[in-house]
């Protein structure tokens, strides 16, 4: 399909409803599934293990073959399941996307997640926008859409983006800076969060 077919088509139906229940994955903080969300900031992989850990059934994590940092297993047990991961690891760039849109389109499993090396752009997700509402109506779930990026982010037309980085005190104690960047019914808003590895919580909002 021509990107500006897809375009026209993605205005049309984007924001039709699903009926399915938002999401919660820390305290009162939600997603919306059926869309695609975007996680940036160092920490952004445990933000999304941190929604992983917050659903049932698979995830499928989807990264560059040729990027390093592969999520150690023993690292987040406490946080998700490892048995639950299937893990695609596309050679090639543009399959990175593709990958992602046929997993969503698929509506087989409620998340997947992209690790990306920069953000996509404006019709790109919209595709994946239309990935998640068909597998929405057509699947057994209504699933939802992860991508990973790196610095501050800044994919176009994203459901929300959020951005976490380390905010670290003495003596052992782990604490984040997570800031809501981007929501379409939400306000911009700063949370501090502190936990350890097995649990993390909203300790303070600014």
């Amino acid at each position: 399909m021509p990107d500006h077919a897809a375009a026209h088509l993605l205005n049309r139906h984007s924001h039709r409803k699903h009926g399915a229940p938002p999401i919660l994955f820390l305290d009162d903080l939600a997603l919306q599934p059926a869309r695609v969300h975007e996680f940036c900031g160092s920490a952004r992989r445990r933000l999304a293990l941190k929604v992983a850990g917050a659903l049932q059934g698979p995830v499928i994590w989807i990264r560059p073959s040729w990027m390093p940092g592969r999520l150690n297993p023993d690292g987040f047990l406490k946080i998700a399941d490892p048995a639950r991961f299937i893990f695609v690891t596309p050679k090639r760039p543009e399959d990175l996307l593709w990958s992602m849109e046929e997993a969503l389109r698929a509506g087989l499993v409620p998340l997947v997640v992209a690790d990306l090396p920069d953000p996509p752009g404006l019709t790109a997700i919209r595709r994946l926008h239309l990935a998640a509402e068909t597998g929405t109506a057509e699947g057994n779930t209504a699933p939802l859409g992860l991508i990973l990026t790196p610095g501050e982010g800044g994919a176009p037309g994203v459901e929300s983006r959020w951005w976490l980085a380390p905010s670290h005190g003495d003596g052992g104690a782990e604490a984040w800076r997570l800031e809501r960047r981007r929501a379409r019914m939400e306000p911009e808003k700063h949370w501090q969060v502190t936990g350890g590895r097995n649990g993390m919580r909203l300790d303070s909002a600014t």
